[in-house]
């Protein structure tokens, strides 16, 4: 359906694809990966026609409808959420404007003359709007912004009201209400939250077309996709399988060349040294010359690339005391919205506690008055004397000088530590070479994220609070994490919607309910299995 044949490109002195080749077949569900920057945006670009190869050429079936969603969702303004999204669809919320128009019109005694005209017109849209099912369109609608968590008030709303992580949402829905013949999807898993991320997941594995999609979730890519395609020096390569598949087959046919070059560099060296050994020796001319016949014959096999792992190891944080966190019969409110009435928690040492709820639950702002930015109403919230706590969530970027570059900031902080341990920080949290010369001011939020994490953990706490920690974070920066604080002694209270990250590292689960907090024994992994769920909100 779709064909990428021996495409070249470049951008600036960056060799993106050399002769690069893959397909797209009907009905198949493709993830794209590739390390940072190795182009993966770029290929969406020139399957949707907004770039072109400099060599090679992009094949699409005539009358194949693609749907592309980017993390770029342009302005949003003046329409209602569900409004936005239905104009999407093009003719279809054309229909609409111009049968309300034509409604309006019918009403006008001014327009009397035209009477006929008009309901002539009017009976011709209604009757194409009925044959494409258009009556069902905004029940369609609402029923994706459902799915995507927006509540009823939300989608009669403004949508130029809405925050950046919402209007993603729109976009999102968007391109899933047209069900195009295939979607591009660029981590369309990006700003949702567990129970969203779980009816996405549902939604796309019962679309039946093709779907070319990047993500930093690792479960969910597994869960939809049957086909990897990996973009890596240039080169597409097509594996057949999930993720955690492609890993197995990339590492196995890793392996495999490294054994083949192995071999053939031991057989090289042998015949190399016989050559040097004989080369002066007229009575073994004629073996010489044939043995270097042969090795120029010889197709050298190449070493397996070297793909860059970084690692992060703790320093050994600081024993704390038994009481870590104590939240004792803790009210609070914002304005007419009741938050929590009498809530009990508690942290103790070496507990890992993911906290869940649904929307409005209170994730976050437990998460604050334990970390001391937010006060309760009444209760108490209170630390173990020897606590010592770092605390994760957005807005801790603010703490950033904008003015110093990546590395200046890391000195700031750490001033004794030296520019080799912090460039090798720097290097885990995916600053490597010049990037570390970046002014804080023109990072992306996830690069400020990132950097804010690197500061949070040289020096390690032994209480971490986090919220959202892997908001932004690919794939092999967070693997990066989750082995870095399996590793970790302290005590840790997070929330996440990454359900890898959730089962790697919690021992506790804190569920907050309508009908209060409940509380399992073990760790994300058994709470789905006690409750049959993998979020509070499917129930």
């Amino acid at each position: 359906m779709i064909r990428l044949e021996n495409i070249s490109k470049q951008n600036g002195q960056q060799i993106v694809f050399i002769e690069a080749s893959a397909a797209l077949q009907r009905g198949e569900k493709i993830g794209l990966v590739g390390p940072n920057g190795a182009g993966k945006t770029t290929l969406f670009r020139m399957i949707t026609g907004q770039e072109s190869p400099d060599e090679g050429q992009v094949s699409i079936d005539r009358g194949v409808t693609i749907g592309y969603f980017s993390q770029d969702v342009g302005e949003m303004e003046g329409r209602t959420v569900v409004a936005e999204v239905m104009e999407g669809m093009g003719p279809v919320s054309a229909m609409i404007a111009e049968m309300a128009e034509l409604e309006a019109a019918m009403g006008d005694p001014d327009r009397a003359d035209e009477m006929d005209e008009i309901i002539e017109r009017y009976g011709e849209v209604q009757s194409r709007f009925d044959e494409i099912d258009g009556y069902s369109l905004d029940g369609r609608a609402r029923e994706v912004l459902d799915g995507l968590g927006f509540s009823q008030e939300m989608m009669d709303g403004n949508v130029g009201n809405l925050s950046g992580g919402w209007k993603m949402r729109v976009a999102l829905a968007k391109i899933l209400l047209m069900r195009p013949d295939a979607m591009l999807l660029d981590e369309p898993s990006n700003h949702l939250d567990i129970e969203s991320l779980i009816w996405l997941e549902k939604f796309l594995q019962n679309y039946d077309g093709t779907i070319l999609m990047t993500s930093h979730d690792r479960e969910f890519m597994n869960r939809i996709v049957s086909k990897i395609i990996e973009i890596d020096a240039g080169n597409l390569t097509t594996y057949s399988g999930d993720y955690t598949f492609y890993l197995e087959q990339r590492a196995l046919a890793e392996a495999q060349q490294q054994a083949q070059f192995e071999r053939q560099q031991a057989m090289l060296a042998k015949e190399i040294a016989f050559i040097e050994r004989f080369k002066a020796r007229a009575s073994h001319a004629a073996q010489v010359q044939s043995r270097v016949k042969k090795l120029d014959k010889i197709d050298k096999v190449e070493p397996p690339k070297r793909r860059q792992t970084v690692r992060f190891e703790f320093q050994p944080a600081p024993r704390s005391g038994e009481d870590v966190a104590t939240v004792k019969c803790v009210h609070k409110s914002y304005g007419s919205k009741v938050i929590y009435e009498g809530l009990d928690f508690q942290v103790r040492r070496r507990e890992r506690w993911c906290v869940l709820g649904v929307n409005g639950a209170g994730k976050s702002t437990l998460l604050k008055l334990i970390a001391g930015a937010s006060e309760p109403d009444k209760g108490t919230v209170s630390r173990g004397p020897s606590v010592k706590m770092g605390y994760f969530a957005q807005h801790a970027m603010e703490v950033l000088e904008g003015d110093l570059t990546i590395l200046q900031n890391l000195e700031h902080q750490f001033p004794q530590a030296g520019q080799a341990p912090l460039r090798a920080l720097a290097g885990c949290f995916g600053f490597t070479g010049d990037d570390v010369e970046k002014r804080c001011r023109v990072l992306s939020g996830g690069e400020k994220a990132r950097l804010v994490m690197a500061i949070m953990l040289f020096d390690p706490p032994n209480f971490l609070v986090l919220d959202e920690p892997t908001n932004h974070l690919d794939i092999a920066t967070k693997e990066m994490l989750v082995d870095a604080l399996s590793k970790y002694e302290g005590a840790m209270l997070f929330v996440s919607h990454d359900r890898h990250f959730l089962s790697a590292l919690s021992n506790r689960v804190l569920e907050l309910t309508e009908e209060g907090p409940r509380t399992y024994g073990g760790g994300y992994t058994e709470y789905v299995a006690s409750t049959g769920q993998e979020a509070p909100g499917l129930r």
